[in-house]
Parts: structure tokens; sequence; C-alpha cells
């Protein structure tokens, strides 16, 4: 069901365009062939050309305000003789077709129709295909590239690089404290490995450094940043590196 989903979003405009120009060919092909039949005993040629006339009036008002009435077209007067030039293409095809019951020697009105049914098939195509290419195009916005995001594309990359912390630039850029997402932060941090650069700090995840001694306990400050965290100083030394006058000598 999901590809059948998949198919149709993608073909979703030319399969609505399809079914929209098939009611339409439908009328224009009734309408063919009644008319044809009716001025049939004039001649096999002279009917079905008044029939194509009649039937490429009205199939150009149903695709132009209905089938296509969402595409651009080429100016009113530029569309209309387009439209109709395309149709004595279509209407060489019934030629063709009814040219060839003759040359095979399958006369009467039975035959004729059977021209009519397999020249309007074929024309349809051709029309169906010409008109979304020379007459009515597709509008300039349908046929633009998407642009995306620069949020959507840090949602996309977030899984590889790692999440980047709150405050940072944006993906990609270094931010004003020089870090970059994805690159390892000046004491060896690197986003998403979940250890510590070795070749920077020396320093290893579990806390040891490469000759295993314990390392010093892990600081909140964010990679690249230097802590603002407090650190106390001794009860007996004051924050100036001198001891208190408490503690001084007195002479």
């Amino acid at each position: 069901m999901s590809t059948i989903g998949e198919l149709y979003a993608r073909f979703r405009h030319l399969i609505h365009e399809g079914a929209k120009f098939l009611v339409i060919g439908a009328i224009g092909f009734v309408v063919t062939l009644a008319v044809a039949n009716a001025l049939h005993p004039i001649g096999k040629y002279k009917a079905i050309t008044i029939a194509t006339i009649v039937a490429t009036v009205i199939t150009y008002l149903g695709n132009r305000y209905w089938t296509f009435r969402h595409r651009e077209g080429r100016g009113t007067t530029r569309e209309t003789v387009l439209f109709f030039v395309l149709n004595g293409v279509g209407l060489v095809i019934y030629y063709g077709c009814i040219g060839l019951t003759e040359l095979f020697g399958l006369s009467g009105r039975f035959w004729y129709n059977v021209a009519i049914v397999v020249g309007t098939g074929v024309g349809t195509l051709f029309r169906f295909w010409s008109y979304r290419t020379w007459i009515w195009r597709a509008p300039a916005a349908a046929n633009a590239p998407a642009i995306e995001s620069d949020e959507e594309r840090a949602r996309e990359l977030a899984p590889v690089l790692g999440a980047a912390p709150v405050g940072y630039g944006r993906l990609g850029s270094a931010s004003a404290d020089g870090y970059r997402p994805g690159s390892a932060s000046a004491d060896g941090y690197r986003p998403g490995s979940g250890s510590v650069d070795a070749g920077s700090s020396g320093v290893s995840a579990n806390g040891t450094s490469a000759n295993g001694a314990s390392a010093a306990p892990h600081s909140h400050a964010r990679p690249g940043r230097p802590s603002f965290r407090h650190t106390p100083t001794s009860p007996t030394q004051a924050p100036d590196g001198r001891p208190p006058a408490s503690h001084r000598r007195t002479s």
C-alpha cells in the first residue's frame, strides 16, 4: 500500500489531468461519432472533417477551462491557433485510419466507425502529450526545486553529526567561540563520539590518562569554552595567596 501511495503522490497531477482529459475526450468522441455518421452520405472524408471541427471547439473549451486551467497558457490567440493545428494532426490520423480500411477492402459503415475509434485512440495520446507540451505548460512554481531551510537540514544531519548544544551557531558554521559541530573542540571532545581525543588531552573516556593516572573531574563547561565554576580556596589562604590575618605572625 505504501508503494501505491508513493506512486500516486508522485504522479498525482498527471493522473488528475489524464482523468479530466479522458472525460473531455469521451465527450468529443461521442460528438465526432454522431456527426460523422450523420453526415456519412456526403462522403467519408468530408463527414469526418466537419465532425472533427465541431468536436475540436467543444474539447477546446473543456480542456482550457477545466482540464488544464491550472496551467499557464501562451495567450488566448496563440493557444487557440496551436490547439486547432494539433487537432488538424488528429484529423490526419483519422484520414490514415480510414485510408487503411479502404486499402484492405474493408468498406461499409461498420469499418468506417472502427477507423474512427482507432483514430480517436491514437489521436488522444498525441493530443494529451502535445497539449501539455506546447499549449498549456506546467506552472513555474511546480517545476522549481524545493528550497530546504537551515532548520530542516539541521534536523536531518543531527543524527549523523551528533546533537549540537543549544546556543551554538548554524549547523556547519563556526560559532563565536570557534566551535564547529562535528569537529573536535579545544579539549579534544567530539560530539557523538562518546570519548575524548587522546591525542589532544591524553585522557580516555573512563577518566584515566595515558599513563594510568586518574584524571581531573569532568568540568561542566561546554566544549571549547572556559569554565566559570567557582574553585574554593583553602581556609588558611586568602584569595590573593597570602595567609589570613588571623594566621599571620605578629612581631
